[in-house]
């Protein structure tokens, strides 16, 4: 097994509550920094709320950071984030704040100052040239989409 170091890049954060914690890696290996709550929020079901980390960063150009949802909170709670992943462009300088829905029909979910409620994944992001063409060339999958590859009981 090799152990040769990730890259890293570098990232300037503003902590906008010094009381909460940086965004920092649960385990080594993990794609994902973990974002806290910067405030309590109470979630009946099918309810939605956005709920402040209390950061803001400054990414290089060319970069992204993407907020993920948590398994954890999903398949013990029901949690999801409505916009997943939520994009965080380079360009922004404000507080990422995470859109979070309570998927369960029955239980409210409560989240309080300092929780876990999703993870950051900063990636490299490509710029694309777009170019207007009559057709585009062909393909084996063509204009197939919404399932039509199979994979499912459902779908024949």
């Amino acid at each position: 097994m090799s152990t040769t170091a990730r890259p890293q890049i570098d990232v300037l954060i503003r902590r906008l509550d010094p009381e909460l914690p940086l965004p920092s890696y649960a385990q080594p290996g993990d794609a994902g920094a973990d974002l806290c709550a910067a405030a309590d929020a109470d979630l009946e079901p099918g309810e939605r709320t956005v709920i402040p980390t209390g950061i803001a960063i400054a990414l290089p150009d060319g970069y992204a950071a993407f907020v993920h949802p948590r398994s954890g909170l999903a398949a013990r709670c029901g949690v999801a984030l409505v916009n997943a992943p939520g994009t965080v462009d380079a360009g922004y300088r404000g507080e990422i704040k995470v859109i979070v829905v309570n998927l369960d029909p029955r239980e409210r979910v409560s989240f309080r100052r300092g929780d876990r409620i999703a993870q950051l994944v900063i990636q490299q992001v490509e710029k694309a040239r777009f170019h207007e063409v009559a057709e585009l060339p062909g393909s084996a999958r063509a204009e197939g989409g919404f399932g039509s590859t199979g994979g499912h009981a459902a779908v024949q």
